[in-house]
């Protein structure tokens, strides 16, 4: 299994930072590894990211060093989107079949976490957080997901939100997950777009068409920054920052939070003549 660290920066510094440092601060770019588990672990409220391709064998989700656990969800939850082709994961020995964009949600305390390999050649993203207490393993389908629609193709942010490891939808301890669909026509992500300082956030772009682009803004309101990103990678986004994007073409993203709160609507908003 493979694994990174990623330190917390604060937002002083990061206003120095150049392309290649901010994309080595935020950016994950390789998600997914061919017969591996990838994860990056960060120290903005400990999320781990990350992502399991299992190909010929399956793959078993172990401690990393920076755990000092005995096993991977000791004291963490677990959060599953598979953004692949139909895939089945094991958890203590129960099989779940995952199509594109279901999701897992797997609570503290499970022992054997195992994806398997099949020939939709499933790709798992994950999203785990330190967790305080127990909840029941579930599987959330689209179908069982809180969806809004909001935006508008006239200001080319008409998007389908699909909330669905959240607290509407069943418990956890701090992590939430979604995913958000850029409709034909549309580009534009989380606009206008928000802070939530009780929280950090970390997306996951994907179905970004081949030849196209996403450029995915970050920092301070007033100290905004950006990351030029591809298909299958990701981006942490600090509590002082914004979490915004636009894309060449439409695409979908997933977004994963943990903090202190699970309350969606904790935004601080910024309306888009304010930033700079």
């Amino acid at each position: 299994m493979l694994h990174t660290s990623r330190y917390a920066h604060h937002p002083s510094a990061y206003k120095t930072f150049t392309t290649a440092q901010l994309r080595e601060a935020f950016l994950v770019e390789q998600v997914f590894v061919p017969g591996e588990i990838s994860l990056v672990y960060s120290h903005y409220d400990r999320l781990i990211v990350g992502g399991a391709a299992p190909a010929s064998q399956p793959l078993s989700l172990t401690p990393i060093d920076d755990l000092k656990a005995d096993f991977f969800l000791q004291r963490r939850e677990l959060g599953i989107i598979n953004v692949g082709g139909a895939g089945d994961v094991l958890v203590d020995g129960q099989s779940y079949t995952l199509q594109n964009k279901e999701a897992l949600y797997v609570g503290r305390g499970i022992k054997e976490v195992t994806f398997l390999p099949g020939a939709g050649k499933p790709l798992f993203y994950l999203n785990s957080a330190p967790a305080h207490a127990a909840y029941p393993v579930r599987k959330v389908s689209l179908a069982d997901a809180e969806t809004v629609e909001i935006g508008s193709i006239e200001t080319s942010n008409h998007r389908i939100i699909r909330k669905l490891l959240v607290n509407s939808v069943l418990e956890t301890c701090q992590l939430q997950m979604g995913l958000t669909e850029l409709q034909k026509g549309s580009v534009w992500n989380t606009m206008p777009p928000h802070t939530h300082a009780r929280r950090m956030e970390a997306y996951f772009y994907f179905d970004v068409p081949e030849g196209q682009t996403v450029c995915h803004f970050l920092g301070e309101p007033q100290e905004t920054r950006h990351i030029w990103m591809q298909n299958h990678q990701a981006v942490f986004s600090p509590p002082w920052s914004i979490h915004s994007g636009a894309g060449t073409s439409n695409y979908t993203f997933i977004w994963g939070m943990a903090g202190e709160n699970l309350d969606y609507s904790d935004m601080d908003g910024v309306k888009p003549p304010e930033l700079r």
